[in-house]
Parts: C-alpha cells; structure tokens; sequence
C-alpha cells in the first residue's frame, strides 16, 4: 500500500462509507466506466448467404454468413463498438496439412474482410491470424511426422495469411499463434508491402487454457484436435513472469497491442503488463468464461444484466484497453439504454 492511500485520519473522522450514502457521490468519485468504446465483438463468419447457426456452448452466439455479418456490422456501429474480430469457420473439404487456405485472397476470411468494409468503411476489422482453422490436425501451425509444431516454418505461412488480411482491408492483424519471432517477421512484412499502417495485437500472454472448449466448436477445430493440447506453444498458466517476457519481445518486434487470454481468471497477468509496460492492453473474456455465465443466467442463479457488466468493469479495471467479449453486443445494448 502506497503512502498516497494512509493519508487519511482514524474512524470516526474518516467514513468510508459517507461517499456511498448517495448515487450522485458514487457516480462522482466511480475509478472505472465502461462503454461501448471498450467493446470488441468477435463473429464467427459461413460461407453461403442467409445463413445462421447456433453454437450449442456458446448459446445466443451464432455462425453467419456474410450478408448478415453486413447487417450485424451496421447494428454495432450504431450502438457505437468500434471493432469486430474475425473468425473464419472453414469447411473441411478446404482444410490441408499446410493450411493453404489461410491465405487464399478469395478466402472467407479476405471476403468477410471486404463484406463489413462495404458495409461500413469506419467499423474496426481485426483478423486472427493463426492456422487452426485451416488445419486438417487443428492445431495452429505447421506439424512434423511427430506432431510438432514447426515454429519457422508455421511462422512463413502466417505471414502470408497476416499480409492477405491488409491487402483484403483489415485495419488490424492479430497474430494469435504463439509462435516465437512472428510478430517482427509479420511487422517486417507488412512494412515491405506498403501496409505501414495495418496495426498488429499479438495474442502475448495466450495461455494453454481449459477455457477455449467452446471456441473450438464454434470454428470447427475441436474435432480435428482430437482430444490432442497446444501445450508445447501456449503458455503454461502456472507462470506469470514468463508473460512479461512474452510482451517484451512482442513489443520490441513491432506490436501495436498486446493481448492477455483468457480474460478474469488471469486480471493479474493484465494488471502487472499495463504497470510494467503501459502499451494498449487488450483482454479476451473467452468463450468458456461466457458460457459459465450463461448457463447461470439460464439457470436464474445470477442476474444476466448485472452481471455482464460488472464482469466487463473488472477486466477495465485491472488496466485494460479494449475487451473482445462475447458480450459485446448485449453490453452496449445496456450501456446505450
């Protein structure tokens, strides 16, 4: 504790609780507000037209295809969140050992790139930048005759795959891999082929977490996995120094933005990257965070409104720049009314 919060006189001369008697003096001296500002809304994109499909773990979020992304990209523009992350769901007729697919410039993900900025030219587009959707293994690189995910040679692939999404529009490529050196080797890159301007967000501190279980069901990779782990890349969550040195390698090879995944169960990862670092720190409220919520929302054993927000509050409150949540949406909904 820091000599700034003794300053204070002993009870009864100081009451904590004077400044919260009243709505007005909580509002007033309230640390943390939320609003859609801070909101990013992750889309899971099909091809074809017209179509919507229900994750059954991840209920009230859907695949859809292009059009209808156009249609949800106007609605959040209007309820003023700034960005939507992209997440391709590939066929498996178009899923390979080297993940060609990744960087096709007629790809869904290109396309869905195209589609919003036809919509709506001023919205963000963030694209994920990594192999699992294209694998036919599902895990997010290059694999060897063992299994192992080559570094290097997955580090060639997402390149190509990180400049597709600049010339196809995307404002903001996020490397989400875990591969050593490829934030310098996608910076590089995009510097050579006039994309000077395309930020990168490097997935920094990405854990090896439990809680991506229905992620993988929305983009289809769960199956291809077959029950196999990313442990050998993604980070253990026992450790917290080696998050540190993850942020300073990716920040010293050109990201814009960092990225702690998962969101709440790792706040104090976020809180000692924005103290340590002060570069734009974004969080990813995963899809297995949002689906713990909405089994009790469903269950009626916690308040759905509140709760949203108040899940979303704590992540800005522990030093977050912008929130990738599910909940995007709904909260700005709330926000807005």
């Amino acid at each position: 504790m820091s000599d700034k919060t003794l300053n204070r006189g002993p009870f009864p001369a100081t009451r904590m609780r004077r400044m919260r008697r009243e709505d007005f003096s909580r509002r007033l001296m309230r640390e943390t507000t939320l609003t859609p500002d801070d909101l990013i809304y992750p889309m899971f994109v099909l091809e074809g037209t017209g179509h919507r499909e229900a994750i059954p773990s991840m209920p009230g979020v859907e695949r859809v295809s292009l059009d209808i992304l156009q249609q949800e990209a106007r609605y959040l523009n209007q309820l003023g969140v700034p960005a939507i992350a992209l997440f391709p769901v590939t066929s498996a007729d178009k899923k390979t050992e080297d993940a060609s697919e990744a960087y096709n410039p007629g790809g869904l993900a290109q396309n869905a790139i195209k589609a919003i900025k036809d919509a709506v030219p001023e919205m963000g587009v963030i694209t994920d930048v990594a192999l699992d959707p294209f694998t036919t293994h599902g895990q997010d690189g290059i694999i060897d005759k063992d299994g192992y995910v080559l570094n290097d040679r997955t580090v060639e692939t997402l390149i190509k795959q990180a400049v597709s999404h600049a010339e196809a529009g995307a404002d903001i490529v996020a490397p989400s891999d875990m591969m050593d050196g490829r934030i310098g080797s996608i910076r590089e890159q995009l510097e050579a082929s006039g994309h000077i301007n395309v930020c990168i967000l490097a997935y920094s501190a990405k854990y090896a977490s439990a809680y991506y279980g229905p992620f993988r069901d929305a983009v289809g990779s769960a199956a291809n996995l077959k029950g196999g782990n990313k442990f050998t890349y993604q980070m253990d969550p026992a450790n917290r120094l080696e998050a540190l040195h993850e942020v300073a390698l990716d920040l010293q090879e050109g990201a814009d933005m960092i990225m702690i995944k998962p969101g709440m169960p790792y706040l104090d990862i976020v809180r000692e990257v924005k103290e340590q670092f002060g570069a734009p720190t974004f969080v990813y409220q995963v899809s297995g965070e949002y689906a713990m919520h909405m089994a009790a929302f469903e269950k009626g054993w916690l308040s759905k409104e509140t709760v949203i927000l108040e899940s979303l509050k704590c992540i800005k409150r522990s030093g977050a720049d912008g929130i990738l949540t599910y909940f995007a949406k709904s909260a700005a909904e709330l926000l807005n009314s």
